[in-house]
């Protein structure tokens, strides 16, 4: 069965069941897969879905070059969410445990905030305000 090409990053984190609930509760995120994350086999893991995207979460590994933010000093990759109400996802994320960068705000077409997750991985939550992608050729300034 020929499968379509896509792209799914995957999270190291250090406490993976912890972030796996963390990204279920902040982002809305559904469990679809998971390996481990039990008290016999602590190390997990699973692929989550948020609408139609995927990502995955696993403890990270060192012996397999796989490093949490907390281990390299800082994250590499930043995730954009898109959600109806930045703020209101911003805030909620917040209250679990999540560090606001910046609040929501418009910037080139988007409202767009920036949160930092307790798993050391950031995260930018916005939405187009308006047609989105814009017309080909069409650049948006600030």
């Amino acid at each position: 069965m020929p499968y379509a090409p896509t792209v799914s990053p995957q999270l190291a984190v250090r406490r993976g069941r912890e972030a796996i609930e963390f990204y279920k509760s902040a982002f809305g995120a559904v469990e679809v897969y998971r390996v481990g994350g039990t008290d016999e086999h602590a190390e997990v893991v699973a692929q989550l879905t948020v609408g139609d995207a995927s990502f995955w979460v696993a403890d990270e590994s060192p012996p397999n070059g796989s490093f949490s933010p907390q281990s390299v000093g800082g994250a590499t990759v930043k995730l954009l969410l898109i959600a109806d109400e930045p703020q209101a996802v911003i805030d909620r994320a917040v209250g679990l445990g999540a560090t606001q960068v910046y609040a929501a705000e418009a910037q080139h077409g988007w409202l767009l905030g920036h949160l930092e997750d307790p798993f050391g991985h950031h995260w930018e939550i916005g939405r187009p305000l308006g047609d989105w992608p814009p017309a080909a050729g069409h650049a948006r300034d600030g």
